[in-house]
């Protein structure tokens, strides 16, 4: 292969400076043309298969299409122009053939199968065990096991889903940056903190207008709705973000943005692709694979824990009308009051409001703390280092122990309207041993704060340094592994309800006075947070914890019903969502928030039937992070490097080479409980419903 084309070239990191759009499609198309040669060779030889005949093999040929589909795949991501938009849903449908032929292949079934059933299976490590059994159950989950009248369909099926789930993501980011309102009297704007106003101004700018624009990136969404004292400025905003990619973007000249029918689409396919696998429903086929036994339990899971979060949700609401109305003037709390109102009263309840907080975030001061926190928890240093880049925001870092290089990552902090909302990690590359040498593992780490201002750093709201390390637990999980077999290492293998673990995880510490104190500096002053002002945030920490845990309840019930108890062809996503939040929910938003056609983690993202797992995983993540407080109680600090040094041992560099709970065991020598995860929010529940 020549090496003329980016993407075909795997001596080192992806060679981002000279990757064009058009480079896409000729490399896509020879590395599947090559894949398939490869595989014909070696279903057609006549060794026993073991495993660096057969297993290592077939991860060699697959792995570097996977590479480069990762790039582009990537790109789409957080590189959205029209050229790469293009490129990339070019060879969608092909490479969706690709996996939906290797998983429906019998030939290489039959050999995983033979494996299984060699007299010394039992003997191989564990680690190798698990990527035989894993990929014995994928194929059947991929539909090997189909008649073969069957699988053209299926693969029908999955070819088509994939397209409408790129369609969903394309319309959602389309819709969102169609919207902008433009001011030229800043007094319009009151209340809006400086960087917000200095990003709506750079906004205008860069559109050719004077004064400031509004668009719908997430952190104008926020600093609006709960900053702006113009109520009527709160209502357009909230109204326009939460129609967003619905049938009102036909009021915008584009009902192409529709994502009504695009899920509608989607559910029905899931629902017939399960099927035809022998499920009742696409929740049954998603919890395969998850440490969830069926749908009823993760439902009654959520409704025991919605039950106990009520109470306490009730109160914070009936307070928080009560102020609303008697020191805001506002008589009936709407919508895109509730954040403004929200903010106003912990200001006054804890005398410091989320700007305040912000001043003391700069990014480069976040970094070292969390940077720091790695080092020492880990053994390990993390470094600046260079690579080629998609976007001059770009960062790039490397993880060294003992001087040895073990992982490197890209970090892309800042929101843009070419990027998809929201925060998550991906792999760029995993650790692989081959008669070549070792290959490091290598993450894309990807946020949406705000950007910095002219000759101003970046400032992190505390939310967004919560995110920072969320997905910083996640690239951890991925970089700091020590399992080379393919499928098993890093986050590879690990069941989709305990790969939040570590990212949940790694959020507790911002909650400690030497890591905060740590990674504070006030961005005129220098001055730490202070003490007395880092209490009050403790004070807080829990402040309307119980509204915000009722609607991630009300979104993982939806999710989890509308996967199992639903039937596509009624249409009624809207209604079934309006049952669960009169069930669940103590705020119910306007009938004309569409809130399923932004709601990406289920419709273009992995979480469909599996957005419970963030709760799921809490359970585990804060009893893993209690042997940290343990060990505070016992020698002075949760950064405790023996602690440390076992969970890394235990659970992040072990990745998906055993199930999760052998792992989370291992680490606390028993099986989890709910104790900490209540002590955290001080809401009872029933633990049977975990069992």
């Amino acid at each position: 292969m020549s090496i003329n084309n980016p993407l075909l070239d795997f001596s080192g990191l992806p060679r981002f400076d000279t990757l064009r759009p058009e480079h896409v499609a000729p490399a896509i198309q020879q590395l599947i043309l090559d894949a398939r040669e490869q595989i014909a060779r070696l279903e057609a030889s006549t060794e026993a298969p073991d495993w660096d005949n057969f297993v290592e093999a077939l991860a060699a040929i697959c792995e570097r299409l996977g590479r480069a589909w990762g790039v582009v795949r990537h790109l789409h991501s957080v590189l959205d122009l029209p050229p790469w938009r293009e490129a990339y849903n070019a060879q969608l449908a092909e490479i969706t053939r690709f996996y939906a032929e290797l998983g429906q292949d019998e030939a290489l079934f039959s050999r995983y199968k033979a494996l299984a059933a060699r007299a010394d299976f039992d003997t191989w490590p564990p680690a190798r065990r698990k990527v035989v059994l894993d990929a014995i159950r994928d194929f059947r989950l991929s539909g090997a096991d189909l008649p073969e009248s069957v699988k053209p369909r299926f693969q029908a099926i999955q070819e088509e889903l994939a397209g409408l789930s790129a369609r969903f993501s394309e319309n959602l980011l389309d819709a969102t940056n169609a919207w902008h309102e433009d001011f030229t009297e800043i007094s319009a704007l009151a209340g809006l903190p400086e960087d917000a106003l200095e990003t709506a101004k750079n906004a205008a700018g860069k559109a050719g207008v004077e004064g400031w624009r509004l668009t719908l990136q997430g952190p104008c969404v926020m600093a609006v709705l709960r900053l702006a004292d113009d109520r009527a400025l709160r209502e357009r905003v909230w109204r326009a973000n939460a129609t967003r990619a619905s049938e009102f973007s036909a009021d915008q000249g584009h009902p192409e943005w529709d994502n009504g029918p695009v899920m509608l689409r989607i559910l029905a396919l899931r629902s017939e692709e399960a099927r035809l696998l022998g499920f009742p429903d696409h929740a049954a086929v998603s919890l395969v694979p998850k440490m969830a036994d069926s749908p009823e339990q993760v439902v009654a899971f959520l409704r025991d824990l919605a039950v106990r979060a009520r109470p306490s949700a009730e109160k914070d609401l009936a307070e928080l009308r009560d102020f609303a109305a008697a020191e805001l003037g506002i008589a009936e709390l709407e919508a895109w009051d509730q954040g403004y109102a929200a903010e106003k009263l912990r200001q006054k309840r804890y005398a410091f409001s989320s700007e305040e907080l912000r001043q003391y975030f700069p990014e480069n001061k976040v970094l070292a703390g969390l940077f720091g926190l790695i080092e020492r928890l880990y053994a390990v240093k993390v470094l600046p280092d260079t690579a080629p880049v998609w976007h001059e925001d770009v960062r790039f870092f490397r993880i060294e122990k003992d001087g040895e290089l073990i992982g490197q990552f890209y970090l892309d902090p800042y929101s843009r309207d070419t990027k998809r909302g929201g925060a998550w990690m991906d792999d760029a590359r995993s650790l692989r041993v081959t008669q070549e040498g070792r290959e490091t593992p290598v993450a894309y780490l990807v946020c949406n704060a705000s950007a910095p201002g002219a000759g101003k750093p970046a400032l992190y709201s505390f939310d967004q340094v919560l995110t920072l390390f969320h997905e910083t637990g996640h690239g951890l999980h991925h970089l700091l592994t020590r399992v080379p077999e393919p499928g098993v290492s890093g986050i590879n293998g690990v069941e989709w309800d305990a790969v939040e673990l570590p990212s949940q995880f790694m959020e507790n510490f911002c909650w400690e006075w030497e890591v905060v104190s740590a990674m504070s500096a006030h961005a005129e002053t220098g001055e730490t947070l202070p003490r007395a002002l880092f209490e009050r945030m403790l004070a807080a920490k829990n402040y309307h914890a119980s509204l915000a845990m009722l609607r991630q309840i009300e979104f993982a019930l939806f999710d989890m019903l509308l996967h199992s108890d639903f039937d596509p062809s009624s249409g009624k996503v809207l209604e079934l969502l309006a049952s669960v939040r009169e069930e669940v929910a103590v705020i119910i938003p306007p009938a004309f928030q569409r809130f399923p056609h932004s709601f990406s983690h289920i419709f273009a993202g992995g979480y469909a039937a599996g957005y419970f797992s963030y709760h799921w995983a809490e359970v585990l993540s804060a009893d893993v992070y209690e042997a940290f407080e343990e060990a505070a109680r016992e020698r002075g600090s949760v950064l405790d490097r023996a602690t440390g040094e076992r969970f890394l041992a235990e659970v992040l560099s072990v990745g998906g080479s055993r199930p999760a709970l052998e792992s989370f065991t291992a680490f606390r020598g028993r099986a989890p409980r709910p104790d900490a995860l209540l002590r955290h929010h001080g809401i009872l529940m029933n633990p049977e419903n975990l069992q």
